[in-house]
């Protein structure tokens, strides 16, 4: 025997989306309104400026989502990829990955983020099938090394060095 709820949500798993969206935007909203920010010394845009935004943003969306399966939308199914849900997972693609991660996270510190970055994007790219050990080494030189000087040149985000760290 089924409840008349259970019978009126029959079909709209989104309003589970529309309600985590919510709650998302109220938890970001609440950390971004309770950040101790001196407008004095920032000027009006501080740090709490972007989480509010964002928050707001997920409040909108989430209003709007529920109120579009509440009138009956649906969303339609994808049918962009060619997935076979009988076969089993490549358990051996996702450890590998996991050791790939797991060893950055160990080498990060004494090798520092450039090395430790170029052996994850290697690894990972090689765990991923590709085999160009010409091309994909160089590959992952070049993306962490940038990537190490977007975040700690550019947007002063200090990523470890290591042993680079008076070269670079």
């Amino acid at each position: 025997m089924t409840t008349p709820l259970k019978e009126r949500l029959r079909g709209r798993s989104e309003l589970g989306v529309g309600v985590l969206l919510f709650l998302l935007g109220v938890l970001v909203l609440t950390d971004a309104l309770t950040l101790d920010a001196d407008l004095t010394g920032r000027g009006p845009v501080g740090p709490a400026t972007v989480p509010l935004v964002v928050g707001s943003g997920l409040l909108l969306v989430a209003v709007l989502l529920t109120a579009d399966v509440l009138r009956g939308g649906r969303g339609e199914a994808e049918g962009g990829e060619d997935v076979d849900l009988t076969e089993p997972a490549d358990r051996r693609t996702v450890l590998l990955l996991a050791g790939a991660f797991l060893a950055f996270a160990v080498l990060i510190g004494p090798l520092g983020f450039p090395v430790a970055g170029a052996l994850l994007f290697w690894g990972a790219a090689f765990v991923l099938g590709s085999r160009n050990l010409h091309r994909d080494p160089l590959i992952a030189a070049v993306l962490s090394l940038l990537t190490y000087a977007v975040f700690d040149r550019l947007l002063g985000v200090p990523l470890p060095g290591g042993p680079l760290m008076g070269v670079l």
